[in-house]
């Protein structure tokens, strides 16, 4: 058996980035060769024509293939493609050749991997690899080959399947390294090479590395098949490649913006193998891009930190790829990215879902058992009919549509399987993903064989056993797809609030269990718990509680279940009162509002169904409280007897038509009623009636969009904000905002031509990459043509080339970007970033919900050396842009802007040069311990005294060793909280408690300590946050300037060994140059030590009310509870610092510390956190992360900066020594930057650029 290269492949992609060769089939071509040269000996008399066969080559014409080969192998290439490209039966099928698929890939890998081999054995610290290359095939999962019936497919997933399998098998026995399923047009054909693979590797019990690539077809940044690079990612990310990227079809310069997407977002290794530009017949090469130029622009890649492996494809040759190879040599490789666990699901566009998300509406009306019309065209052959209910359910917010064809008259596989193919083919739904639900596993199969994207199996449960659960659960993660669990077991389904629970934490055991352990091996962020939503009101004192069961199950499901999401059906809840709609209505509402609260992530519910909250008729909204809630025994009964009376009175409705008494309103009440109740019928006429009135006043018609209309949508964003409305109703709200605005801008455009304002230069607008929302995008634009500005409004969700292409084709004047999710603060600096790249000179102004002065001035500007302005809201985007370009004014602005950035960004940092000794010195200047070898004595035996006067010390054994998690209630940190650093927060000057009397802030502080105070009350009365503590004491040994950490007494093979610096900085005598090494004993004593380690957030659910004060655009308490809640974080560190002295290692058990000690740190031991002042190095954070695994037991994670998230999180190490005090590392020399890279295993290049601050001369 070949001998398995994959961790010598890993260790070199995470060295130095590799080069992959260049174009096969461009090189054949330079060989002009015949018929029969194809044909060879073998197939002289074969039926059919084999020019163009390039695969058959290895057989017929091994040596031109081997020769091809050695020049790339001698051009520089590390990993070698086998000549396989369509060595599948389906490909080789063209040229009737099907039963030679197998042999084909056999020979291609042994002709590549005997060429790697005798590369390799010429310079074995450079190995070359073999890459057994699968292509795309020559059909399509995706779409239909008959542009008359979409629904068409000329090859099914499972015999793609059978076929990827036999090719993978002749790759593995002809010796491949790796697999690469390469030139991806369609993502379904994808899965199919990849559940192949999988199946491969369990049937030989062995695994190789999986590369996957995929090609964007042209500008407009999709595959051929639709997806954008984002829902490719997420829709094979389950494969769990060991790169993911993209190749051909574009040149280099074009695929840069898509391969910068999946650098940013791939939590893997990234590949790009671009064509040499565009073609061009007259070329040799077909292609027009010389090896220089490619070069070039690749190695632009690299320094820009984008890629770990790179190459050519079509028009590429030996030549291009010993030009990529030299520009890449000796740059850095791209750093994987720490990626927050969400749940990433794909239609033809992402969609993701993490803690910050509001709660998901899945559309339910394409469910044959939960809509009878729905049911009648599926079962009448009115597929067309069926596609408009799902459109329209899209078109309504829908951002998942659930799909269900459990019908007993219906073959319900096939009906699913032909429902999904034709929906693929309906690009305005295809773009959302996909709920595939059934009772049979057998129709869920069926559908995941038909998606491309990632979508949500409805569901699975333990209710035939684990076998079977684990069975399909493994299937479900196979074909890519997350999962809903039934709470449902051997025993029925859960009814009570202990069986939800205890079923749900025993499917999730099993579920996120590794398959090789006998589990599933499941991503905890793609499960789904529905724990069951039964009727309450039944008249069955049991099935009162069923509501609270469910929420409360939810609730514990969020805390306890690490990553996991909930759902549930809504609309069974109200079951005992089907045909009272509006009974049904305000129980689906207030349930709602109570579980979303609770944490509840999405729903099946018909949006049709949903009213507002705080809209809601008060007594029935009382009387359903009451029963959701289970308030009383009598509960029940009440709202069935007054339901009675609101069915009625529904009914008189119904006979007199609508309730029309909010039309006795003045206008501006008429305008918000209809924006917060979505009704568009009377817009226009009172937009009118608005704007003459203003008119006759001496107002212009942008008036009515400053005034009314934007004060009725800060009505709907508040309510959003709070979860008393839904999604489907905010887009029908901002419909009607538009609509209303549509109406008026001709009356705009009239008053522009009238006053004869010339254009004042040309604006280009756009929402950034991965954003689509538009309404303050659009009011700016309106806002900025009424004054004289042309401006061109790119949309929503446009890439960076895009923006950049449309400024330079309108000769712009400024480019302004909007977003309104955080993760558009990021696409922003990248398309600053662009900008500086390209050489733009205009403005960069920057918008949204999100943003900030701060981050504009700290993240954005720093990327572009032009003006980049924060503009808050649209009043102030006239002004901005007329000052930047103001001939006489945009001097003193420029200026101005840039000196109050330099004043947000500045850092008084000492420039005066330290005098610095060598590092030997340093250390034999280190803190000395007289370590008592005794085990016998104790700690207090051994009496303790100042630095170099301590009698012998004897650390003190801990009372609790290994990894605590812990729950941390909120009240119980409130006494902890340190105010001094929150007042700084606001530019409040002094100290705590006497700033509050302070003759010149003192006012100021009252107010902002009485707000905080206020607040932090709510916050802990509703529990806003979740505060997790995890914590270890471990045995640890220090070694030189190291500290090694052991899993237990034993103290071998230590798991952590944090990396230590030393003060270099010259000390007058008798003062050491410490490190915190110092503070732990010697290995080479043998005396028995301890140090902790820790970690704290107080960040959890923060997301749910930031969104809703941005909603509110309450910037005042968005800031306020992100610093109470890096208040509360630093409490929390300090509370648990406190227990661990007293009670966990116990070492000061008698402590008795107030609050104000414990500020001025007046107790024995130390806490340095990576990235301060002692310990500047912020990667031991990556360390300290999977020592207490934090990911899973804190929900914390780090970003690609070594950042930690939730931002309100502390981390750090506890130290005992009686003689353990915080100090300034201070700045250090050359040789201990190049010592600790060595000790680190990581080239001075990258310690450099880790250690900058602390560098001298820097």
């Amino acid at each position: 058996m070949q001998a398995d290269r994959s961790e010598e492949f890993r260790q070199h992609l995470a060295r130095r980035i590799l080069v992959l060769d260049g174009a096969m089939g461009t090189m054949i071509q330079q060989h002009g060769l015949t018929e029969a040269d194809y044909r060879g000996v073998r197939f002289a008399d074969h039926p059919r024509e084999l020019k163009g066969d390039n695969d058959l080559l290895v057989l017929t014409l091994p040596a031109i293939i081997g020769g091809i080969h050695r020049a790339y192998l001698e051009a520089g290439a590390d990993i070698i493609e086998t000549c396989s490209f369509n060595a599948t039966r389906v490909s080789q099928a063209d040229y009737g050749l099907s039963d030679l698929a197998y042999e084909l890939n056999v020979a291609s890998a042994r002709l590549a991997r005997g060429l790697c081999d005798e590369y390799t054995a010429r310079t074995p610290s450079t190995p070359r690899f073999c890459a057994g290359v699968l292509g795309p095939t020559s059909r399509s999962l995706s779409f239909s080959p008959d542009v008359n019936d979409p629904g068409y497919r000329n090859v099914e997933f499972s015999a793609l399947v059978d076929d990827y399998f036999d090719a993978a098998r002749g790759l593995m026995d002809g010796g491949a390294d790796l697999l690469l399923i390469e030139t991806i047009f369609d993502t379904l054909n994808a899965k199919a090479a990849v559940f192949a693979i999988e199946k491969l590797f369990e049937t030989l019990s062995r695994r190789l590395p999986v590369m996957i690539s995929g090609t964007i077809t042209d500008a407009s940044g999709r595959t051929l098949s639709g997806q954008t690079a984002a829902a490719f990612w997420n829709s094979l990310a389950h494969a769990r490649p060991i790169s993911f990227g993209l190749n051909c079809a574009l040149g280099a310069k074009d695929l840069r913006a898509y391969v910068a997407d999946l650098a940013a977002r791939c939590s893997t290794f990234v590949s790009a193998h671009p064509n040499a530009g565009l073609p061009n017949p007259l070329s040799p090469t077909g292609y027009d891009e010389t090896p220089e130029a490619l070069a070039a622009e690749i190695g632009d890649w690299a320094r820009a930190g984008l890629v770990n492996i790179v190459g050519g494809c079509c028009g590429t040759t030996p030549a291009h790829i010993a030009a990529i190879a030299q520009a890449v040599a000796g740059i850095a490789p791209r750093q994987v990215p720490d990626i927050p666990r969400r749940l990433r699901l794909a239609g033809l566009e992402a969609f993701e879902i993490g803690d910050d998300s509001l709660f998901l509406n899945v559309g339910e009306r394409t469910n044959v058992t939960g809509s009878r019309a729905f049911a009648r065209m599926i079962c009448e052959d009115r597929f067309d009919d069926a596609l408009a209910v799902a459109r329209q359910q899209v078109d309504n917010g829908a951002q998942v549509i659930d799909i269900n064809m459990d019908e007993a008259m219906l073959d319900s596989k096939a009906a699913m399987a032909r429902f999904l193919k034709l929906l693929a083919a309906e690009p305005d739904i295809a773009r959302v993903p996909v709920m595939i639900d059934s009772s049979r596993w057998e129709v869920i199969e069926a559908g995941l064989q038909c998606i491309q994207g990632k979508g949500i199996v409805n569901s699975i449960s333990m209710k035939a056993g684990e076998a079977d659960f684990l069975r399909q659960a493994r299937l479900a993660r196979r074909y890519g797809a997350a999962v809903v669990v039934m709470a449902f077991d051997e025993a029925g389904q859960a009814d009570t609030y202990a069986r939800k629970t205890s079923i749900c934490k025993r499917a999730y055991d099993l579920l996120v269990k590794p398959e090789i352990d006998g589990g599933a091996g499941f991503a905890p962020e793609d499960i789904i718990f529905d724990p069951n939503i039964f009727a309450i009101a039944t008249g069955i004192e049991a099935h009162d509680n069923y509501a609270v069961d469910f929420i409360e199950a939810v609730r514990w499901i969020k805390h306890e279940l690490p990553h996991a999401w909930t759902s549930g059906g809504v609309s069974n809840v109200s079951f005992s009162f089907r045909g009272n709609d509006a009974v049904r209505e305000a129980i689906h509402t207030v349930f709602l509002y109570h579980a979303i609260k609770a944490g509840l992530t999405m729903g099946i519910v018909n949006a049709g169904m949903l009213g507002v909250y705080d809209e809601l008729e008060p007594v029935l909204r009382g009387k359903v409280e009451d029963v959701v809630l289970n308030r009383h025994p009598g509960a029940g009964d009440a709202l069935v007897e007054f339901a009675q009376t609101v069915k009625e009175g529904r009914s008189r409705d119904k006979e007199q038509g609508p309730d029309l008494g909010w039309r006795e309103q003045a206008a501006e009440g008429r305008l918000t009623h209809a924006l917060v109740k979505g009704i568009s019928e009377f817009v226009v006429e009172d937009t009118e009636e608005l704007r003459a009135r203003l008119e006759a006043e001496g107002k212009p018609p942008l008036t009515v969009i400053e005034g009314p209309l934007m004060a009725g949508m800060d009505v709907v964003g508040d309510l959003f904000g709070a979860g008393k409305m839904f999604l489907p109703q905010v887009v029908k709200s901002a419909r009607v905002m538009k609509q209303a605005v549509a109406y008026l801008v001709p009356f705009i455009e009239e008053e522009k031509a009238r006053t004869g304002a010339a254009s004042k230069g040309c604006i280009v607008l756009a929402t950034v990459k991965g954003d689509v929302h538009d309404i303050g995008k659009n009011i700016v634009g309106v806002v900025l043509a009424c004054n004289g500005f042309d401006v061109v409004d790119l949309g929503v969700m446009v890439a960076a080339d895009k923006i950049l292409a449309a400024a330079r084709e309108n000769k712009a004047s400024a480019i302004g970007l909007s977003g309104l999710i955080t993760p558009s603060l990021e696409e922003m600096s990248l398309v600053a970033a662009e900008m500086q790249r390209q050489g733009f000179s205009v403005p960069l102004l920057i918008g949204g919900a999100t943003t900030s002065r701060a981050h504009t001035a700290v993240k954005i500007a720093p990327n572009y050396a032009q003006p980049v302005v924060y503009v808050p809201d649209a009043s102030r985007a006239v002004g901005v842009v007329s000052a930047l370009l103001s001939e006489t004014g945009s001097a003193a602005f420029k200026l101005k802007l840039a000196a109050d950035y330099e004043q947000v960004r500045a850092r008084h940092a000492d420039k005066q040069e330290p005098v610095l000794i060598s590092l030997a010195a340093a250390r034999a200047n280190a803190l000395r311990t007289p370590w008592a070898t005794d085990p016998a004595r104790t700690a207090c035996d051994c009496a303790v005294h100042a630095h170099g006067a301590s009698a012998a010390y004897q650390p003190p054994r801990p009372q609790a060793l290994g990894v605590v998690t812990l729950d941390v209630d909120l009240a119980a940190l409130r006494d902890y909280i340190d105010w001094g650093p929150f007042f700084r927060t606001w530019d409040l000057a002094g100290r705590f408690p006497q700033i509050l009397d302070d003759a010149i802030v003192g006012e100021a502080a009252r107010n902002v300590y009485h707000d905080a105070r206020a607040m932090l009350d709510d916050l802990i009365k509703e529990k806003w946050l979740r505060v997790k503590a995890v914590f270890g004491i471990f045995p640890a040994s220090s070694v030189g300037d190291d500290i090694e950490f052991y899993a237990d007494d034993r103290r071998i093979a230590p798991p952590m060994v944090w990396r230590g610096l030393r003060q270099q900085r010259q000390h007058t005598a008798g003062k050491p140059n410490l490190c915190l090494a110092d503070y732990i004993a010697p290995k080479s004593t043998a005396v028995q030590d301890w140090c902790g380690a820790f970690a704290v957030t107080a960040g959890l659910g923060i997301e749910t009310k930031l969104a809703e004060f941005a909603a509110a655009h309450d910037d005042y308490r968005s800031i306020m509870l992100k610093a109470l809640a890096d208040r509360l974080a630093e409490a929390c560190a300090e509370w648990l610092h406190e227990r661990v002295r007293k009670q966990y290692w116990g070492y000061a058990s008698a402590e008795a510390c107030d609050n104000e000690a414990l500020i001025r740190e007046q107790y024995r031991g130390i806490r340095p956190a990576p990235g301060y002042p002692a310990c500047p190095d912020h990667t031991v954070k990556r360390d300290l992360f999977a020592l207490l695994d934090l990911t899973n037991n804190a929900g914390m994670s780090l970003t690609e900066s070594m950042a930690m998230t939730p931002a309100a999180s502390v981390a750090g190490f506890y130290f005992a020594h009686p003689d353990s005090r915080y100090f300034a590392l201070g700045k250090i020399a050359r040789d201990q930057l190049e010592d600790w890279a060595e000790r680190s295993g990581i080239t001075v290049e990258e310690a450099e650029r880790w250690l900058a601050p602390v560098l001298a001369g820097r």
